[in-house]
């Protein structure tokens, strides 16, 4: 699936930061009505691609620390899902015995125009425009 929970969870993570405010995860948890194992998990894979910066002690968690403008929802979703593809079949290196060089499979050929399509759309939007319309 491409478009998993866990990516889910990392595109509320945000939405709930492009407040401007610092929020702890259960204020998170709480303004996006998620749980907090994986908003932890979601947060700290955030956090290491520079999307959100933590802040420790009493009054700390996590605040947004990119340019909604300038992050896609593409760069998202590549933190969290690094293949990100629509069908197994399209991994490099993916040995498939029914798309072959001298007969392809045509469904492979179909899914990969609408893979390039797709990662097209998903890096044509920016969070601003998916968050603010």
């Amino acid at each position: 699936m491409l478009i998993t929970r866990e990516c889910d969870y990392a595109i509320r993570i945000i939405r709930a930061l492009s407040s401007g405010d610092i929020m702890n995860v259960p204020t998170i948890c709480e303004k996006e009505s998620l749980t907090s194992a994986i908003t932890y998990k979601m947060a700290r894979k955030l956090e290491k691609a520079g999307l959100i910066k933590s802040y420790r002690g009493s009054a700390g968690g996590y605040a947004l620390n990119c340019d909604l403008e300038r992050t896609s929802l593409y760069d998202i979703l590549t933190v969290i899902d690094s293949k990100m593809l629509l069908i197994e079949c399209m991994q490099s290196g993916y040995d498939c015995l029914v798309n072959q060089p001298k007969q392809p499979c045509l469904a492979h050929k179909e899914f990969l125009r609408i893979q390039l399509n797709l990662n097209r759309e998903l890096k044509d939007c920016s969070l601003a425009k998916l968050l603010h319309g």
